[in-house]
């Protein structure tokens, strides 16, 4: 499959114009490993060394799509990995959006630092993302791209009233992507949709 086929495949599903410009824009090969340049456009998880892998196409497009991002706001992903999905979000908030990543294995962060240069709106840091990045709280949006049993209470504590946080929950082998939306004091949990694999958040 190429960008084209795989921008085709996306528009199929029902993803939005905003969602497919993303893709559009950013070049997954950007955020792979070399050898694997010819597989960037499969619609399969990709590995990016470290034990880690860069998610299926489908499932961050439908990530993205529940967190109903929008122009000028402040975002952080935590377990970012090779920093793709972070581009992609660069791409739909816009210049006057801000976008962090946390990812915990240093080769990964270094790695993600040097893709990301053009994406202005964009900072790595290489810590733990169980902790959230309080020094940039709150965030608008929050997602998790890594398998967790629950969502860590400094992460929820770093949502903005009515903001959204997104994660794929449940035991090591699958997991439901799970949105919630913060109501005041009270995380409402939103949406469950069933039937994925992430590889496990990485502790200290």
């Amino acid at each position: 499959m190429n960008k084209a086929q795989l921008l085709e495949h996306l528009k199929t599903l029902g993803f939005s114009q905003k969602i497919l410009n993303a893709f559009s824009t950013v070049g997954r090969e950007e955020f792979i490993p070399s050898e694997l340049e010819q597989q960037a456009y499969e619609d399969t998880a990709l590995p990016i060394g470290q034990g880690q892998t860069i998610s299926q196409p489908y499932t961050i497009a439908l990530m993205l799509s529940e967190l109903n991002l929008k122009k000028g706001q402040k975002v952080l992903e935590a377990g970012s990995g090779s920093g793709y999905v972070l581009a992609l979000i660069s791409s739909i908030v816009g210049k006057s959006g801000k976008v962090f990543g946390l990812e915990l294995i240093n080769e990964l962060a270094k790695k993600s630092k040097k893709s990301l240069v053009g994406y202005k709106n964009t900072r790595v840091y290489n810590k733990n993302g169980y902790k959230g990045l309080p020094e940039e709280a709150p965030f608008d949006r929050i997602i998790l791209s890594a398998a967790i049993r629950e969502i860590p209470k400094k992460l929820l504590e770093q949502l903005k009233d009515d903001g959204i946080l997104v994660a794929p929950i449940g035991p090591r082998f699958e997991q439901k992507i799970t949105v919630f939306q913060k109501k005041g004091n009270e995380i409402i949990k939103k949406t469950e949709i069933p039937g994925f694999i992430f590889v496990p958040f990485v502790e200290d």
